[in-house]
C-alpha cells in the first residue's frame, strides 16, 4: 500500500497493493508541472525580495499561508525566513536537497509541507517549531529524522512515508498528542518503541516495509481507530492486538499470516471482511491461512467470530 495525499486529508487517503498493481504508478512528471516549475517565485522585481515573497501570502481561515509548490526550487529563497508571521507554508514538489538551519525562525508555523523533494535529513533546528501541528516530508529520502522533532509537543499529523527510514529517534515518545503516523514505504523492521508511547494515535499507517511481528506493547494505543500493516513479512497476531477495541479498520493483506487469535472476536467494531482498500473492516484475505480458518471466513467475519468464540 502506498499513500496517494491530498493536502492534509492525505494521511488517511491511500490505494492497496492490489490497486496499485491494477492501475500502475507512473514516476514522471507532466509537461504542466515542469513548465509551472520554470515559472519566477518572485515576479513583482520592482519590489525588495523579501516583500515580492511576502505579496504571495495569503489568509486563509485566519491562518498566514504561503506556497512555493512546484516552484523548481533548489533552494528555498533566504527572505523567507523574514517571514516570521507565516503559520502555514508549502515547499512541496520542488527539487530541496535541504532546508537550511533557519527554518527554526518561523516559530509560528502550524503546517509545514515539505512532499515530494529530495531532502536526506532535516535541520535539528525543526524542534523550535514549538506550534506545528502538521508536518508532511513523505516522498523524500530521509533515512532518519533528528531527535529534536521529539520537542514539537503540539504535533498532531506526521506524515515521514515514502523515504529510507529504518527507525524514529526514542524522543519521539514525546509527541503524546499525536493522532496520525504515516511511516508506510520505509524499511523498518520492527515497530519503533516510541510509537507505543504515542497514546492519542488514532490512525497508525506501516504498510510496505519490513516488519515481521507486531509486539504485545501495541495493546498501549488504545484509542487506535485504523492499523495498516499490508505488505509486510509478519508471520502472526499478537493476541494483545485485540484489545485495540475501538479499531474499526484492521489491515493485515499480504502477509504472511496463517492463523488468527483466539481474542480477534472482541474486535467487534470491524464490522466485516473488506475488499475494498478504502473499506472498513478487516482486510486479511490475501494470505496464506489455514484451515479452518479459510473456509470459516467464506462464510463473512461473523462466521469467524462465532468460530473463535466457540474454540
Amino acid at each position: 500500500m502506498f499513500p496517494m495525499h491530498t493536502g492534509l486529508s492525505g494521511v488517511l487517503v491511500y490505494v492497496s497493493l492490489a490497486e496499485r498493481r491494477r492501475v500502475g504508478m507512473g514516476g514522471k512528471k507532466s509537461k504542466s508541472v515542469a513548465d509551472e516549475g520554470r515559472r519566477s517565485v518572485c515576479p513583482d522585481e520592482s519590489l525588495p525580495t523579501a516583500e515580492r515573497i511576502r505579496k504571495l501570502m495569503t489568509t486563509h481561515f485566519g491562518y498566514s499561508v504561503l506556497s512555493l509548490a512546484r516552484r523548481g526550487l533548489r533552494d528555498p529563497p533566504e527572505e523567507l525566513w523574514e517571514l516570521r508571521e507565516l503559520q502555514k507554508l508549502n515547499l512541496s514538489l520542488n527539487a530541496l536537497r535541504a532546508v537550511p538551519s533557519a527554518l527554526g525562525l518561523l516559530q509560528n508555523l502550524v503546517v509545514l509541507n515539505l512532499w515530494g523533494n529530495q531532502l536526506s535529513s532535516l535541520p535539528p533546528e525543526i524542534g523550535r517549531l514549538t506550534n506545528l501541528k502538521v508536518l508532511f516530508a513523505y516522498r523524500n529520502r530521509l533515512s532518519e529524522v533528528p531527535e529534536e522533532l521529539g520537542s514539537c509537543s503540539k504535533l498532531e499529523v506526521l506524515s515521514l512515508a515514502n523515504n529510507q527510514l529504518t527507525g524514529l529517534p526514542a524522543s519521539l515518545s514525546a509527541l503524546d498528542g499525536l493522532k496520525k503516523l504515516n511511516l508506510s514505504h520505509n524499511r523498518i523492521t520492527h515497530i519503533p518503541g516510541c510509537v507505543y508511547a504515542m497514546k492519542s494515535l488514532v490512525f497508525l499507517q506501516l504498510a510496505c516495509n519490513r516488519l515481521e511481528n507486531i509486539a504485545d506493547q501495541i495493546q498501549a494505543l488504545a484509542d487506535l481507530k485504523i492499523l495498516i500493516v499490508e505488505g509486510n513479512c509478519i508471520h502472526a497476531l499478537p493476541k494483545m492486538l485485540c484489545c485495540l477495541t475501538k479499531l474499526e479498520l484492521l489491515n493485515v493483506d499480504f502477509n504472511d499470516i496463517q492463523n488468527v487469535p483466539a481474542e480477534m472476536h472482541r474486535l467487534q467494531r470491524l464490522e466485516k471482511l473488506a475488499c475494498h482498500p478504502l473499506d472498513k473492516g478487516l482486510h486479511i484475505l490475501h494470505n496464506p491461512l489455514l484451515k479452518p480458518i479459510k473456509e470459516v471466513l467464506d462464510g463473512g467475519l461473523q462466521a469467524l467470530y462465532t468460530y473463535l468464540k466457540a474454540t
